[in-house]
């Protein structure tokens, strides 16, 4: 594994749930990180993270099969998405949820319409069933008194569990979050991380979460993955604390620090 690697001891008794062999992502041929090797492991709540323009939404945009990478693996529940057919992509789909940064709420439906969508369109439920797995997940995020609310109507906060309770729908084992606590003011970022662990410990989900977040990082992510642009690689992987702690690398150690770049 590359410099500043820490190997946590979870690694050795949780499932891969992801594994990204040899990736390389970027667009038209050109590589912005190379060569990844991750073993995203089952039940965790894995931050990935890194400067600006470090490749982490273009990794996002990989990992949930919305984009091939350059180069590698990255295997899913047994399928390669880097090379699957449109019948595996929408199988593998079936196994993960996403929140998107902005939430992607659906205006002019309510929260329980938005979170039966996934249900439409995966499940052959009754609609009675499906507004009970909807209320349900609902719940889960503490929205159940607002199923009946526009997104319109609800605060940034709520739009973002809402969006939660979404990829939650088919009760996927893995959930990707993208910059989740973007636009939060510092306590509703901190009751959205308190969720994420909650629903962590309760449903045993994997939790694939790109942000730069440091606040976000040390209250509840078992490892942090840092990309650098600049050389193009993954530089650091393990639990953060410890990284910050004993990492050798002179960035990883600014980042993890906030040491301002004019600093020793």
């Amino acid at each position: 594994m590359h410099a500043a690697t820490t190997t946590p001891a979870l690694s050795t008794s949780r499932e891969v749930a992801i594994s990204l062999q040899g990736v390389s992502i970027g667009y038209n041929g050109n590589a912005i990180i190379e060569s990844i090797d991750l073993d995203i492991l089952a039940g965790e709540i894995l931050f990935i993270g890194g400067g600006s323009g470090s490749g982490k939404t273009t990794l996002l945009s990989c990992l949930t099969a919305l984009r091939k990478p350059i180069a590698g693996s990255i295997v899913i529940d047994g399928v390669n998405i880097a090379d699957a057919t449109d019948a595996e992509i929408q199988h593998v789909r079936r196994r993960f949820g996403v929140m998107y940064q902005l939430g992607a709420l659906f205006g002019g439906k309510t929260l329980l319409e938005n979170v039966r969508l996934p249900l439409e369109e995966f499940t052959d439920l009754s609609d009675d069933a499906m507004d009970d797995v909807a209320r349900t997940k609902l719940g889960l995020v503490g929205l159940g008194a607002h199923a009946h609310k526009e997104p319109s109507e609800i605060s940034g906060g709520m739009q973002k569990r809402a969006a939660i309770a979404r990829a939650l729908a088919l009760d996927p084992p893995i959930i990707f979050l993208d910059e989740p606590s973007a636009g939060l003011d510092p306590v509703t970022s901190a009751d959205l991380d308190a969720m994420v662990k909650a629903l962590n410990h309760m449903l045993g989900t994997t939790f694939v979460i790109i942000s730069h977040e440091l606040a976000s990082i040390y209250a509840i992510a078992d490892r942090f993955a840092m990309l650098d642009g600049a050389r193009k690689k993954l530089v650091a992987l393990g639990p953060p604390a410890e990284l910050r702690e004993k990492t050798t690398d002179e960035w990883v150690r600014r980042f993890l620090n906030r040491v301002p770049s004019g600093d020793a």
